[in-house]
């Protein structure tokens, strides 16, 4: 063995990357003065890539597998190195790994409101939140876009440009898709995908791709939502008169069971409400029909609004005097497809009572027409 093998020999390197850290995207392969000996071996295993800078040129990228870092299987060392010496020496090269696999389960959410118009309830400001996936598919143009010489690059430092990316075409597609808010739960699948499909290409330009998008909650602000509650409730509880003699019911209740001072009150709660209730009872002890059950007001009238189908568009929504307009402009017909919320899928105009009136009230054609 010549000295020249035996120096070859020590100088051969094994060049590979573990990580258990579950966050880092990139990692440069150290070495002093980044100096790689001729016909070092690089490992790169699978969810890997390895991407070979030489004096700050990116050079080639390495799928998985085990490679001889050699001049007959990189070309680009024989045109820019010399190897006329026996002795074969280093070459200053940088070698960096890039993690291919999914970073899952990575939030965003609206930090701020986004106004949008609902057809039922006007002008609303919602929020919404949710996880996504992304993962790099093409590691040169995420080194040379977004890492450039970062020893140790990790997903917390693009996240926050990704969050803010899917931010930007959620408010987009929201106030673009008009989608009631009271129906959106049951479209956040269509809207993931619509949102993945304009998302997708900005993430591109980096070298990354969205594997996974969803979208857990969009909420109301805490006012509209009490409201909301509210009327919830007032439509459970039926029989108005009856609740409100509950309730009085269960506070003298809960008053009574109160010790100290709190009881004392509870009992002159209790013997003013029953003054009240034998002052309309009469002189005769007995409560009127009328007096123990008075009828509810009617509740106030629901101003629908409609969207009408048209060779396969829709169009609205439209207020009930804007389809008046159109009925007499001819615009809108009986045969018009028409829907609001709460109706069950498309009907015709003529079969749904309160439009059907629209055409009632026209007047007659002209004499002589």
């Amino acid at each position: 063995m010549g000295i020249f093998d035996f120096l070859s020999g020590e100088f051969i390197d094994v060049i590979h990357w573990t990580d258990d850290s579950r966050d880092t995207m990139v990692w440069r392969f150290e070495r002093e003065d980044h100096e790689i000996k001729y016909g070092a071996k690089l490992t790169v295993r699978e969810g890997q890539a390895a991407v070979f800078v030489h004096e700050g040129q990116l050079a080639d990228v390495f799928t998985p597998g085990l490679y001889m870092l050699e001049t007959n299987n990189m070309p680009i060392l024989t045109t820019i190195q010399h190897w006329d010496h026996g002795f074969k020496s280093p070459f200053k090269s940088e070698i960096y790994f890039v993690n291919t696999t999914r970073f899952n389960d990575l939030k965003w959410g609206t930090k701020n409101p986004i106004i949008c118009r609902d057809p039922e309830f006007g002008p609303v400001r919602i929020r919404a939140f949710g996880t996504y996936s992304t993962r790099v598919t093409d590691p040169a143009r995420f080194l040379t876009e977004i890492v450039g010489t970062d020893g140790e690059f990790t997903m917390d430092e693009i996240s926050y440009q990704i969050r803010n990316i899917i931010v930007q075409e959620f408010s987009r597609v929201i106030a673009s898709a008009g989608i009631p808010v009271l129906d959106m739960a049951a479209n956040t699948a269509d809207l993931g995908k619509l949102i993945v499909a304009q998302v997708a290409p900005v993430l591109a330009e980096y070298g990354l791709s969205m594997p996974e998008f969803y979208i857990e909650n969009i909420s109301l602000p805490p006012a509209v939502e009490q409201a909301l509650d509210k009327r919830t409730s007032m439509g459970m509880a039926g029989d108005l008169g009856r609740f409100t003699q509950y309730s009085a019911a269960e506070a003298m209740t809960a008053a009574a069971r109160n010790p100290g001072g709190a009881g004392a009150m509870g009992a002159g709660i209790g013997a003013g409400m029953g003054m009240a209730m034998a002052h309309q009872m009469g002189p005769w002890g007995a409560v009127p029909a009328a007096a123990a059950h008075p009828a509810p007001p009617p509740p106030p009238p629901v101003e629908h609004v409609w969207h009408i189908a048209e060779n396969g568009e829709t169009r609205g929504p439209y207020s009930k005097a804007a389809m008046g307009r159109m009925a007499a402009d001819g615009s809108l017909t009986r045969d018009s497809h028409v829907w609001t919320p709460g109706q069950d899928g498309w009907k015709r105009a003529s079969e749904v009572a309160e439009l059907a009136q629209l055409f009632t009230i026209l007047p007659p054609p002209p004499p002589g027409a």
